[in-house]
């Protein structure tokens, strides 16, 4: 609601100004009663008429990163109570090349964000040498507070380099590790069994989790985004939506969905889902394109379609991750996007937008697009979202690829922007 203007004595409004406000408010008036007394129709009260609230968006502390280290894939979850507190975690990474990942780091706020811990490293995420030889980095990882249990969840993938650099994209696993809020600690990373074969028959290859905006149920299952291969020669991948199982330590696949890909390029990719007003929204990334469906269930979809403006123009988005935020009862979509003067950003990968997504026609109404993080010589394609309540919402995003431009020499940041419905 919009609060009309209290002037000091010192700052009198001129009659311009006076006439301006007056004007305003007889107006709406006018059309207030217009709509309550068209033709003798009977009309919702106020109270049930339905409002858009307005979205306040304001920049948060960030966290710096190190000289010789980006901190990447960072990712925040809210742990209500008594005493709130905010994890976000991060990847320890090479400021050049690519999918250099390390070790796996937290940082803690305990006043909602203002300050953030110093990030520490977590020992049983650290990148490690297995068995066979091949040293596996957890990497990808998003964070969730686990209701029913307590306890904080990341999912993502394993990350696994032959002798120490070669990366071998099928050794690729859905990783998991468990933090105990009773005593602060993190348990060991751990990987979920996956069925051989999928409901074609192919089979069900190098399957994991990273970058995927999972869904707690409210029995507390989770809806997790996973994508796979079906041969061992084409990395091309298959996206589904699994139901798992969580009992607080371990997490357990139960049974999976439609399964989405495309007969080009990679396919479909880094799924994002959520739950809105009763349906399932799922946004999947591919090289080309962005794509959207919707489902009854949380498992089952209908045929995807290319993200696109509500004025038919295609988003834009391509060859990186959106996702989902639900805030001030609005279903908004984040994402990047070509044609906003980026053509020098790697894979046009910012600024970060977010918009109001129309959840019948599956489009992004464009007037409501708004910068979330600026552009700065700086990719943010790469970011998590963090839902604090119904009114409030936040975006996390380490800044890749610093070194490449015009900012070289300096560390990266990870950057956090606040969502509020007014």
């Amino acid at each position: 609601m919009e609060t009309i203007p209290v002037f000091p004595l010192s700052g009198l409004p001129t009659l311009r100004t006076l006439k301006y406000i007056m004007t305003r408010q007889f107006f709406r008036i006018g059309i207030l009663c217009c709509i309550l007394f068209h033709a003798g129709s009977p009309i919702l009260s106020l109270a049930q008429a339905p409002t858009t609230r307005p979205l306040t968006i304001e920049p948060m502390t960030s966290i710096q990163g190190l000289a010789e280290w980006d901190w990447t894939q960072a990712r925040t979850t809210f742990v209500p109570g008594t005493e709130p507190i905010s994890i976000t975690t991060m990847s320890r990474t090479r400021q050049l090349g690519s999918h250099g990942y390390y070790d796996i780091y937290e940082s803690i706020s305990n006043d909602h964000g203002r300050t953030w811990s110093a990030p520490r490293l977590i020992p049983s995420l650290s990148r490690h040498q297995d068995d066979d030889g091949y040293e596996v980095a957890a990497g990808d990882l998003w964070p969730t507070y686990h209701p029913a249990t307590h306890k904080v969840i990341v999912t993502g993938k394993t990350f696994n380099f032959a002798n120490g650099r070669q990366e071998d994209f099928l050794k690729e696993k859905v990783a998991y590790a468990v933090k105990s809020l009773q005593d602060g600690r993190w348990g060991p990373l751990k990987t979920m069994d996956m069925p051989s074969l999928d409901q074609s028959g192919a089979s069900i290859l190098a399957a994991n989790a990273g970058c995927n905006q999972p869904f707690v149920l409210p029995g507390g299952d989770l809806l997790l985004p996973i994508r796979y291969q079906r041969t061992r020669d084409q990395r091309v991948y298959t996206s589904v939506i699994a139901r798992c199982r969580f009992d607080g330590e371990q997490l357990v696949y139960v049974e999976h969905g439609t399964e989405h890909s495309i007969a080009r390029d990679r396919g479909l990719y880094e799924p994002s889902v959520i739950a809105f007003k009763g349906r399932y929204y799922l946004t999947l990334r591919a090289d080309h394109a962005a794509y959207v469906t919707r489902g009854q269930d949380g498992l089952h979809y209908d045929p995807v379609k290319e993200w696109r403006f509500d004025d038919g123009d295609l988003l834009g988005s391509y060859n990186t991750q959106q996702h989902w935020v639900h805030v001030g009862d609005q279903l908004y979509l984040v994402y990047t996007r070509l044609g906003a003067d980026n053509d020098h950003v790697f894979r046009h990968r910012a600024p970060l937008f977010i918009a109001r997504v129309d959840p019948e026609r599956l489009v992004v109404i464009r007037k409501t697009e708004r910068v979330l993080l600026p552009e700065n010589h700086a990719c943010l394609g790469n970011s998590g979202i963090c839902r604090i309540g119904d009114l409030e919402s936040w975006v996390t995003c380490g800044e890749v690829r610093v070194s490449y431009g015009k900012r070289k020499g300096e560390a990266n940041k990870v950057l956090f922007s606040r969502m509020v419905a007014d």
